[in-house]
């Protein structure tokens, strides 16, 4: 038995993946049980679920394989300091973060069995091949152009090969400081989103503007031959700073990442967290995600130019702009997509872990496809019935009714009933998911035919920007008749126009401009939820469901502890946890 933990470290998303004989067996983000968004550092619980779950102690752990090196693309760095003239800080940060990196044997030792320590091998990947691993080597293709597009790790940006039978080549790239994910970045603080991860909401922002600053933004990021880009270092600070990000406490922070004076110049007075958003922010916005995309499929004109293939893979952080995404089939010759459901940093973790399989293999080459994401922890009937018992207390001074139902098919029919009668349901299932996106084991749900489920769900529990849309999930086989796509999205990672004669049937998952973000579900990917949505459908008509991850401002939650503190903190009508449901009621304590 062979067995490879990857890891990402050191940086926001921090996350932990095992692979045993080539195959994953648990992927987990060190968020979930920190409950910090985007946790940065040493993901040591993530690294703990890994091991508890498989029973393997850390000291037969063959290779600890981690998605950087510091030594990677060494002649650039080099070329850059000489040319440079930076914050004299700037390298200095940079040597202490590689030294921190250089340190990961003495935080894997506290992780061992009493008594023993790490003597593995600790293997480190480049960041952009781990990410190009996680996107190829999860895909489903024998054959396709590989991308990683990121903001910045190991010196990149971006890097692009072609992957053949499990195997891939990395052929080009773009250095620092050019990069497309900085420049949204820098403009997502601009229009004042200054935490860590905003870009979804200048993505979610921009269908309400319109096409009046290109001219600006193509000064700041410039075209070239052979797909590249660069951008005009006038309107950024990355390249002078002492860091381009840091954290306290695990909580990773930016520093400013755009020159105030020229931008100012440029687009005018930048907004501060709390204005108004004016037309002129949405209109940015929506020339910001325009100009992205310009360059994104410039980049992929050129790679389909070079390699003449059908199939994409997609990974980096750029790869979770789903509706960037969701154009690339209509905007290039290419004719097949598949994204990682944690294509940014975090799935660097599982890129890391294949390359070191795939390198070190001699036998034939095992499935390594990821079809669903429900790699973390899972808890039986009897330990949810457990964290409730311990709950009676609070779940009795806010009036809440506990039953525990006979099986599934009892469980379905009584949440779609909830679901039609408007109640917003709290849906706590099987494994927990990988990457981000709620995907049907940790969701809140809704009936999407409601045209207020946007603004109840808002006032009951996210308390989030009114224009950020809500997602769908979806029967596959029914993707065709409501969406102008039919393709595989299982991990929510794309954003396609719904047909213009379903719009108003489903107005809650419906965005301002006919859009609407989905996840395909079929049985095999996830049964129960699979028989739920195909519940709604019989009732309804409607193959669809409105799903929003569960939690409430904070990490999506990992255990039952965590669903029944957001379940008793907010409005939400009802929880689904296993067999069990607890809703707003007069509190009886029911057994089988």
């Amino acid at each position: 038995m062979r067995v490879i933990l990857g890891i990402n470290a050191y940086h926001a998303d921090a996350a932990a993946a095992l692979l045993i004989d080539g195959r994953l067996v648990v992927a987990v983000e060190e968020e979930r049980f920190r409950r910090i968004k985007h946790w940065a550092g040493f993901p040591s619980h993530a690294i703990r679920c890994c091991l508890e779950a498989t029973g393997i102690p850390l000291e037969r752990v063959d290779v600890v394989a981690i998605n950087t090196d510091p030594r990677a693309n060494m002649g650039a760095k080099i070329m850059f300091a000489l040319k440079s003239v930076t914050h004299p800080g700037f390298l200095r940060h940079r040597l202490q973060s590689a030294r921190k990196r250089f340190s990961i044997r003495d935080e894997l030792h506290p992780l061992c069995s009493p008594g023993f320590r790490f003597f593995g091998d600790i293997v480190r990947i480049e960041h952009h091949q781990a990410h190009l691993a996680s996107a190829f080597l999860a895909s489903p293709f024998d054959r396709a152009v590989t991308l990683s597009i990121d903001g910045f790790g190991d010196f990149r940006s971006s890097a692009w090969g072609m992957g053949v039978d499990k195997r891939f080549s990395l052929d080009g790239g773009i250095n620092f400081p050019h990069s497309l994910g900085l420049f949204y970045q820098a403009l997502t603080q601009y229009l004042g989103f200054l935490n860590y991860g905003d870009e979804y909401k200048v993505m979610g922002l921009a269908p309400y503007g319109a096409l009046k600053y290109m001219d600006e933004m193509e000064k700041m990021v410039r075209l070239g031959d052979r797909g590249c880009f660069s951008l005009d270092l006038d309107y950024f600070m990355h390249h002078k700073h002492q860091s381009v990000s840091h954290w306290e406490g695990g909580l990773p922070e930016l520093a400013p990442l755009f020159n105030k004076e020229n931008m100012t110049r440029l687009l005018g007075k930048p907004r501060f967290p709390g204005e108004p958003l004016l037309q002129r922010h949405k209109d940015i916005a929506h020339s910001v995600q325009a100009m992205y995309e310009k360059a994104l499929f410039h980049l992929l004109g050129y790679l389909h130019e070079i390699y003449n293939e059908k199939s994409l893979t997609l990974a980096g952080g750029c790869a979770m702009n789903s509706v960037a995404n969701g154009k690339i089939l209509a905007n290039t010759p290419f004719k097949h997509l598949y994204v990682q459901a944690a294509a940014g940093d975090a799935g660097g973790a599982v890129g890391a872990a294949m390359m070191v399989w795939m390198r070190q293999q001699t036998g034939p080459t095992l499935e390594l496809t990821m079809r669903h994401a429900y790699w973390g922890p899972a808890f039986s009937n009897e330990k949810i019935g457990e964290w409730i018992h311990q709950q009676s207390d609070d779940l009795e001074k806010s009036g809440c009714l506990v039953l525990r139902m006979e099986n599934d098919a009892a469980v379905i029919d009584w949440t779609v009933e909830q679901i039609q009668g408007g109640k917003v349901v709290g849906w706590f299932q099987g494994a927990m998911e990988w990457g981000p996106r709620a995907l049907g084991n940790r969701s809140i749900l809704g009936d999407p035919r409601r045209a207020d489920m946007r603004e109840i769900l808002n006032s009951k529990i996210k308390r989030r920007e009114s224009f950020r849309p809500f997602a769908s999930s979806i029967l596959r086989a029914r993707v065709g008749e409501w969406f102008d796509a039919d393709v595989d999205c299982p991990f929510m990672t794309q954003v396609f126009p719904v047909r213009q004669e379903k719009r108003t049937l489903i107005p809650a998952v419906t965005h301002v401009d006919g859009s609407g973000r989905l996840q395909t579900v079929t049985e095999e990917q996830n049964p129960l939820f699979f028989r739920l949505i195909e519940h709604f459908y019989h009732r309804t008509g409607v193959p669809l469901l409105l799903n929003t991850s569960f939690n409430e401002n904070e990490p999506v939650v990992c255990h039952p502890r965590e669903a029944l503190a957001c379940f008793l903190r907010t409005e939400m009508d009802c929880l689904i946890a296993g067999h069990w449901i607890v809703y707003r009621g007069a509190y009886v304590f029911q057994k089988k």
